[in-house]
């Protein structure tokens, strides 16, 4: 950041902050970033790309623009999914990121010897765990199956989780974890996610009663916990436009002639600017990724993708110049 011409130093959070010196105090500001932080055994363009795009852009420029008044933050991710790959273009425009929803299942039952204790009279968590596991898979699969009613649910229609409704059970133990013992207790977690609060609520809700229905039916107990939750966000509408403008021009430079228009994609992981959303208005510009791979050492991305991103964020900074 230093080479590029900026005035660096790392806060008390360990942010670590670059910044051109401006011209006009009194011009709006511009955030362009992500984080340098990711998963265990991943990638080397998970948030770091974003970071490589700014100072670059910012280099190339050599522009003085006062980050004084924080008011348009603007990040560059890879997609980590597989849909700019699919539709063979490098870079999309992101309208929204998913709000989410964790849980931790616990479910209870009676641990019992594997050889001794006949089947119709287990009270088996893992055998439990197993049916909310398919019941929850099944629900984000077909919401209009649990949801529907005349089209509407708690005042939210159920078309709006097309598309972006997903659900995950990533960690899941048992007690005392023994092959040849039928477990007294499984613990499993579960994320959900959705572009439609509303939505993810009422599959929750749906989710929780049906989950207790089935532990009372197979004569064991469960909790379940919320861990953590965080509403969607919806990107800022002329900083998109803007953002879709950029890329644009940026993609008929490149290639002479793009088809059809510049992708608009619903972001399902949580990304840095969520948390800015909260001080202002947000955008991002999805980056295509190989295989729709992330949080893995197999994560890549192409060098003329790379290319591609800083040229549409320098064409977009351009336009505030």
């Amino acid at each position: 950041m230093e080479d590029a011409g900026l005035r660096t130093w790392m806060d008390q959070m360990g942010n670590v902050h670059g910044r051109v010196e401006g011209m006009n105090p009194s011009a709006d500001a511009l955030l362009i970033g992500s984080h340098l932080d990711t998963v265990v055994d991943a990638g080397i363009f998970d948030g770091s790309l974003g970071i490589i795009s700014a100072i670059s852009v910012l280099k190339v420029l050599n522009i003085t623009a006062k980050l004084q008044k924080l008011r348009r933050p603007i990040e560059v991710h890879i997609e980590q999914g597989p849909v700019l790959e699919g539709i063979g273009l490098p870079l999309a425009v992101v309208k929204g990121i998913a709000g989410q929803t964790r849980l931790k299942v616990t479910v209870r039952g009676s641990q019992g010897h594997a050889g001794t204790v006949p089947m119709s009279m287990r009270q088996d968590p893992m055998a439990a765990a197993a049916e909310l596991i398919v019941l929850l898979e099944s629900l984000c699969k077909r919401p209009k199956d649990f949801l529907s009613y005349d089209g509407q649910c708690n005042g939210f229609a159920v078309e709006s989780l097309s598309g972006s409704l997903v659900c995950t059970v990533g960690e899941i133990s048992s007690w005392p974890s023994a092959s040849n013992v039928i477990p007294g207790q499984v613990t499993f977690t579960v994320d959900l996610r959705a572009i439609d609060d509303m939505g993810r609520e009422a599959v929750l809700y749906e989710l929780s009663d049906r989950m207790y229905q089935i532990c009372e039916k197979r004569s064991v107990s469960c909790t379940i916990e919320r861990k953590h939750d965080a509403n969607a966000v919806i990107c800022d509408t002329e900083l998109s436009t803007q953002l879709k403008s950029a890329t644009y021009s940026t993609l008929k430079r490149m290639e002479g002639e793009i088809q059809g228009d510049v992708p608009v994609l619903m972001s399902g992981a949580g990304h840095d600017a969520m948390a800015m959303s909260h001080l202002t208005k947000v955008g991002m510009l999805f980056v295509r990724c190989r295989g729709g791979i992330s949080h893995s050492p197999a994560e890549h991305v192409l060098d003329e993708d790379v290319w591609a991103a800083g040229l549409a964020i320098l064409a977009f900074l351009e336009t505030h110049l």
